[in-house]
């Protein structure tokens, strides 16, 4: 037969084992962004749980929608082009220096694909 343990008793055995949780209050939004989609979970409960130095992020409950991953919002900052890579890739497509440019910022300068997707 188990007995249920009350609140008070759960956060004392928590905290004898070395475990601590708490709510993070105010939470208005959790985005999970992957390279092929992005998670939005609105308006959740979220609790972290920290043991033996981790934390863990609990995320409860919300309106979940799923979509393409906004690359915008994205923190990631634009590879920088050399002027060297533009002229080579200009050269070996016969296209513009503008042409190439645009290419390889968008392969995020990659040579290869710039070059792929221009002759394409």
């Amino acid at each position: 037969m188990h007995r249920r343990m009350n609140s008070r008793e759960q956060r004392r055995m928590m905290q004898r084992m070395g475990m601590n949780m708490d709510a993070v209050p105010d939470v208005e939004q959790v985005i999970i962004r992957t390279n092929r989609k992005q998670i939005t979970i609105e308006q959740p409960e979220v609790a972290i749980l920290e043991m033996q130095g981790q934390k863990i992020f609990q995320v409860i409950g919300g309106k979940v929608t799923e979509g393409a991953p906004d690359r915008a919002a994205s923190v990631a900052p634009k590879a920088a082009v050399s002027e060297e890579d533009v002229k080579l890739v200009a050269d070996q497509t016969g296209k513009s220096v503008e042409e190439a440019r645009k290419a390889l910022e968008e392969c995020e300068g990659d040579l290869a694909k710039a070059i792929l997707l221009l002759q394409s």
